[in-house]
């Protein structure tokens, strides 16, 4: 084989410039070839560099960065991996090889297209040694015309080349806060066409809502035509079960004006009114026309529009019955589109879905089929922790499957185009989609957003994506990118968006960064990100207020975060122009190319400049498994809310609203269990007929206020579930539950008894099934939140982390012992805490039982504090959790509006939450009673007010001397946290602290419990 000059294509390495790459388009067409598999490979230290004897197999697609070492992922969020500025590009640029050979005799009369799904980087593509074409951005297909370079041998057999370099000056444009990778992210193909054939289409499928009647106007582009002067080519529509054809417009003549006459022998006649000349203008201007122009324009008016395109057939049909699209009812209808000749034979076909729906801003509301909806949205990124950026099908409906049965209803592509599968899945499943273009240069966020020389790449990114997905019924929002400043460059970029596609609203975060009464140019919404609750209710309440606002980007969710959910949607569903917004953000970008479950971030892969755990910020993990704060947001998200209260279901019934936009309840079951620490099981109940956005009232089942009168209720709870089987769930999938909450009263303390107690000097208590003592703990190990900037190390200079005993005091007290100890923190202010000890059993009963009276008070200058509680440490041999409290899922003050109070059961190594970067994990709140069991024995604890609980199996210390969850060592320790306050989480790396209530500023705490001690073997 002749070796292939990679450079001798024109190129510059830039990136600015595309060469010979066909023009975007909506159509899908079947390979002819199919691609994808093993390839032969090379990486190259730079492009220029000479390709070597010795090539390896890998797999296409895939990324060189997650299996060649001498390239590893880099992360970074703002700044780029290397040091130098736009446009330059590295001198030390990786550059992949790819290579494999294909088996096509294209028929006479066909042409053949290569057609790369994406690579990332600067993509060139050479066939059997001839130079076909270059590409960039690194989310959208690029094809090429190969027919000319595919003269095949004896053997039918052609070779493609395709080399992708890592870096170029467009580069700039796609720092993202993701991993850097490179290579062929998505899949490769080869396809026949007819010379003559279908080019693209545009779709309408529009919805009038009032009259609830479709229209559907289909532009047709063709290939080949557009130079013809024949007419008799059709395009036939087939949908709804009707055909339509329309002619393809011939090329036409522009109109000329006549010529004048040199004849001078004759008179000549009068042919046009004076002044006629003004006639175009008058026409444009609609103003009155002479009555003796009449004639003349009839004549010349037709002649002043536009001629028809030529290549191109416009159909449209109106008054169509259908059901329209919406993600709560996406329903989709086929239409089939053919290319005839003359002669009426079929030269080429396609097939595409289309969905009947209307999207409209009124004022400041979102409309879709002219209802306003609540954007209950995820930004979503292209990440497999296997294979970095490659989207596997199955991994794709996993994801959205996931996201719909924890009722998310919007995707924000962030922060490109997604595979065009992903938006066929939207489509089918139910999603509103905001489609970001390609667009983030966050690192020269001032500089790139008015640089002439970028203004290409802009519109190119931005008008391929309009170009690709315009026909996809999820897409209701076009965005023009992230985090790029706000200059020129965004405004001609939003210009060419509502020229060509009036049908969707346009958005840009930077263009109200600074002002959201601003960049009217670049965005029809106010979508800014991370905003405090003040500013959204002043917003609310501005008379400039003239958009809908809807978050880009919030709830920030690194670590153990998205404090404050609920308070997000008191507002999004109360205020007037407050829409919702989408979740930063859907799974952690962690990678886990050895698949040992060892999940790496930022510098693991030895990635210098990089931003560590940065990217740990999904309210999923890598492999798909929900966070707690998804189980948050579910609730937060369902189709029904409970909106009556205990005395009302005490005396039977149960008010629900549905908070559905477009349907009835019809597509649910629902159940009603009564939470009373008992065996009793679900009831299926009738839910009455409760249109979307009504209330409805549920009776309760005597069955179910029997029981509710026999005992003494915790809650009552609805469960809803999807009555049939879907793609993404099947039936009784459990979509929501939701709770009536009862009071109950605390059970009476027993009498102390007199009894001597086991404390030592220490003021600890002793026993064989402690390992250590109850004793004070003021500390967590700090969430990222904790940890932000923002809080200026405020829980580091309270010096809680350590606690060193000064002083203890014990004295009788009645029938106990009260013990003071004095504790000095790590930066000598004094922490007293008070305990009074009570033995409530003989020493000869069967068990231990002691009353605990707790009152702690924190130095003057305290601040703020992470948790004021008690730590105790069993002996190995406890397996088993049994709580009454908030469950079942990791609940904290803040973030627990969807948590279900009950009497819930579990492993004690299932109760910790792994963070990847461990910290503060497993809490539950609202706990009366508290049952650890094992071979070891049983240890019961009882709250007569309720404290928050945590148990697991690693100290605080433990936690915060890791850096992964995969580096915390096997551990038998049981160690439980009983807390009378503990701090909320909020948002604080990229957002709102917790709100002032969930903070604790006090200096004074008082509490009582309960400590029941048994050696026997459970029961």
């Amino acid at each position: 084989m002749t070796a292939t000059s990679f450079t001798a294509m024109p190129w510059d390495g830039s990136g600015f410039h595309a060469v010979r790459r066909l023009p975007m388009h909506g159509l899908r067409r079947p390979a002819d070839v199919e691609l994808d598999g093993a390839w032969e490979f090379q990486l190259l230290p730079s492009p220029t560099a000479p390709v070597g004897d010795v090539w390896k197999t890998v797999d296409v697609p895939g990324l060189w960065t997650m299996s060649e070492t001498d390239d590893r992922p880099h992360y970074t969020n703002v700044a780029m991996p290397f040091d130098e500025v736009p446009p330059q590009i590295p001198a030390r640029n990786p550059t992949g090889v790819y290579r494999r050979s294909f088996a096509l005799r294209p028929d006479p009369g066909r042409q053949v297209i290569l057609r790369i799904g994406a690579a990332e980087g600067l993509l060139r593509a050479f066939v059997n040694g001839h130079a076909v074409g270059i590409s960039t951005d690194s989310h959208l297909a690029a094809e090429f015309d190969i027919t000319d370079a595919c003269v095949a041998g004896p053997d039918g057999e052609h070779t493609v080349e395709l080399v992708v370099s890592k870096w170029s000056s467009v580069s700039y444009l796609e720092d993202q806060d993701q991993w850097w990778h490179a290579g062929l992210s998505r899949s490769v193909s080869v396809h026949t066409v007819p010379r003559t054939r279908l080019a693209d289409l545009k779709v309408h499928a529009d919805y009038d809502p009032a009259a609830q009647r479709g229209g559907l106007r289909l532009r047709v582009s063709t290939a080949g035509l557009d130079g013809l002067r024949d007419e008799g080519w059709t395009v036939e529509v087939e949908a709804l079960g009707e055909r339509s054809t329309a002619p393809v417009a011939p090329l036409r003549d522009a109109p000329r004006l006549p010529a004048l006459t040199g004849d001078r022998s004759v008179r000549p006649p009068r042919l046009i009114p004076p002044d006629l000349m003004d006639l175009p203008s008058l026409l444009a201007a609609d103003a009155p026309i002479p009555a003796d122009w009449a004639p003349a324009a009839a004549m010349m008016g037709p002649s002043l529009r536009p001629l028809p395109v030529a290549g191109t057939a416009v159909l449209d049909r109106a008054d169509l019955d259908v059901r329209p699209w919406s993600a709560e009812s996406p329903h989709l209808y086929d239409v089939i589109v053919r290319l005839a000749d003359p002669d009426g034979r079929i030269v080429d076909e396609t097939t595409t879905r289309v969905g009947f729906r209307r999207v409209t801003i009124e004022g400041r509301d979102l409309l879709v089929n002219g209802r306003r909806v609540l954007v209950q949205g995820v930004d979503r990124h292209d990440v497999d922790p296997a294979t970095g950026r490659v989207m596997r099908p199955e991994r794709l409906l996993a994801e959205l499957s996931l996201l719909k049965r924890f009722n998310v209803n919007a995707i924000r592509t962030s922060h490109y185009p997604n595979d065009p599968l992903f938006l066929d899945l939207c489509d089918e499943i139910g999603f509103y989609v905001v489609d970001e273009a390609d667009i983030e240069a966050h690192a020269f966020s001032s500089a790139l957003c008015d640089d002439p020389r970028y203004l290409p790449a802009f519109l190119d990114r931005v008008s391929r994506m309009v170009l690709r997905d315009r026909n996809h019924p999820c897409v209701i929002i076009w965005s023009l990118g992230n985090e790029t400043g706000y200059g020129a460059n965004h405004d001609a970029a939003a210009a060419w968006v509502r020229r060509f596609d009036p049908t969707r609203p346009v958005q840009y975060e930077g263009a109200i960064a600074s002002d959201w009464h601003g960049g009217h140019p670049s965005t029809d919404l106010v979508c800014p990100m991370y905003p405090s609750f003040e500013s959204l209710a002043a917003y609310s309440a501005d008379p400039r207020a003239d958009r809908p606002l809807i978050l880009c980007e919030y709830a920030y969710s690194q670590g153990n975060s998205n404090g404050g959910l609920a308070e997000y949607w008191a507002m999004f569903e109360t205020l007037p122009g407050l829409q919702g917004g989408f979740i930063w953000e859907f799974t952690d970008h962690a990678l886990d190319p050895d698949g040992d479950g060892r999940y790496r971030y930022g510098g693991d892969f030895g990635d210098v400049p990089n931003d560590g755990i940065a990217l740990l910020n999904g309210i999923a993990f890598p492999d798909l498994t929900p966070k707690p704060a998804l189980y948050e947001a579910r609730g937060l998200f369902s189709p029904v809310r409970i909106v009556s209260d205990a005395a009302a279901a005490l005396a039977g019934t149960i008010s629900v609203r549905n908070r559905q936009v477009f349907n009835d309840l019809g597509a649910f079951t629902f159940e009603l269990q009564v939470e009373d620490g008992g065996e009793s099981g679900p009831v299926t109940v009738d839910m009455p007929d409760v249109p979307a956005g009504t209330t409805g009232t549920l009776r309760i089942p005597e069955v179910v206020r029997a029981r509710l009168e026999a005992s003494s209720p915790l809650a009552v709870t609805l469960t809803v579930r999807t009555r049939a089987d879907t793609r993404w769930a099947p039936a009784a999938t459990v979509i929501a539950a939701h709770q009536v909450v009862f009071e109950r009263p605390a059970e009476p303390v027993a009498a102390p008894v007199p009894a001597r107690l086991p404390v030592g000097e220490d003021g600890e208590l002793a026993h064989p099934l402690l390992r250590t003592g109850p004793r004070l703990c003021l500390w967590r190990a700090l969430t990222d939140n904790d940890r932000s900037f923002a809080l200026d190390q405020r829980f580091v200079r309270s010096g809680f982390f350590q606690l060193t005993p000064r002083q203890v005091e014990i004295r009788p007290d009645g029938e106990g012992a009260a013990v003071t100890t004095r504790y000095a923190t790590a930066f000598d202010t004094e922490v007293v805490h008070h305990r009074t000890i009570a033995a409530l059993t003989p020493p000869d009963h069967p068990y231990t039982e002691y009353l605990l009276r707790e009152r702690v008070v924190l130095p003057d200058d305290t601040e703020d504090a992470l948790r004021v509680g008690v730590v105790f440490e069993l002996c190995d041999g406890f397996d088993e959790a049994r709580w009454v409290g908030l469950g079942p899922w990791e609940n904290y003050p803040d973030r627990r509006s969807s948590a279900l109070l009950g009497a819930w059961h579990s492993r004690i190594d299932d109760l910790a939450v792994p963070y990847l970067f461990p910290q503060e994990n497993g809490g539950r709140g609202q706990t009366t009673e508290l049952r650890l069991t094992g071979p070891a024995g049983t240890v019961s604890t009882f709250h007569q007010s309720p404290l928050h609980m945590t148990v697991r199996r690693h100290r605080v210390e433990e936690l915060e001397a890791a850096s992964h969850w995969w580096e915390l060592p096997p551990s038998a320790a049981t160690v439980v946290h009983l807390d009378v306050a503990h701090r909320g989480l909020g948002t604080a790396v990229l957002g709102p602290d917790t709100r002032p209530r969930f903070r604790l500023p006090d200096r004074e705490y008082a509490w009582t419990w309960r400590l029941r001690l048994d050696e026997r073997p459970p029961r």
